[in-house]
């Protein structure tokens, strides 16, 4: 199989959002005074991460992810607080983080050098992610980036995919390969849309989803490889 159009996850695949959260939460938690930022650090993250699962699975919507996470989180520590106002001040110290991991600009470069079209697609605040991209400077290497607050829909649908090939000239789907660390929404979306994937796994999980990927790699070199192969 030749592919032609990449399409690629941006968090957890080639920026590190963990790294960003972690600035971004503490600037946010220092703004309102909090004293022991690691135990709020502790409970949000896998609440945020719970309630991400929870969009995907349509159990909630964007607003209220966005909206109520930060009041849930003071809450849990009897501290009643606006999630909404909290929410904006997240997403301006948020949007300011560019973290990448090391070696996704010297993948990208590659990639296109070998002619490969890029596109960036990810389920994300178009605010927050275009901040982002342009702070980490792998914008360029993308001919476009489609963010699902953009298109109305989100992966793990197909309708996400569906969007994205609308908007590129001559797609193919039998020519594309969506690549991105989620089994849930990277992989599922492609199975949904009928679009080879890569799962990128470099901490070596296993697979306890429905999703089935077509390939799957633990570092860039060895993405590499498995396009030098086809």
């Amino acid at each position: 199989m030749s592919y032609i159009f990449l399409l690629f996850d941006l968090d957890h695949t080639l920026l590190d959002f963990d790294a960003a959260e972690d600035v971004a939460l503490s600037h946010l938690l220092k703004e309102e005074g909090v004293a022991d930022i690691q135990a709020y650090k502790d409970y949000y993250v896998p609440m945020n991460k719970s309630l991400w699962k929870d969009l995907e699975e349509k159990k909630i919507t964007k607003q209220e992810l966005v909206n109520t996470r930060f009041s849930r989180l003071f809450d849990h520590f009897g501290i009643n607080k606006d999630g909404s106002y909290l929410a904006e001040r997240y997403q301006f110290f948020l949007a300011q983080q560019g973290q990448i991991f090391s070696g996704a600009i010297e993948l990208l470069d590659t990639l296109t050098e070998r002619g490969y079209e890029l596109y960036a697609a990810t389920n994300g605040i178009t605010y927050i992610q275009t901040g982002r991209l342009e702070q980490s400077g792998i914008a360029p290497f993308f001919k476009e980036i489609f963010i699902s607050e953009q298109l109305h829909t989100q992966k793990p649908d197909a309708a996400f995919y569906e969007k994205i090939g609308n908007r590129i000239p001559n797609f193919d789907k039998h020519h594309a390969l969506m690549i991105g660390d989620s089994l849930t929404a990277d992989i599922q979306g492609g199975n949904n849309a009928g679009i080879d994937t890569i799962w990128y796994n470099p901490h070596h999980l296993e697979n306890k989803t429905q999703a089935q990927p077509t390939y799957v790699v633990d570092s860039y070199q060895a993405l590499l490889e498995i396009l030098d192969k086809l």
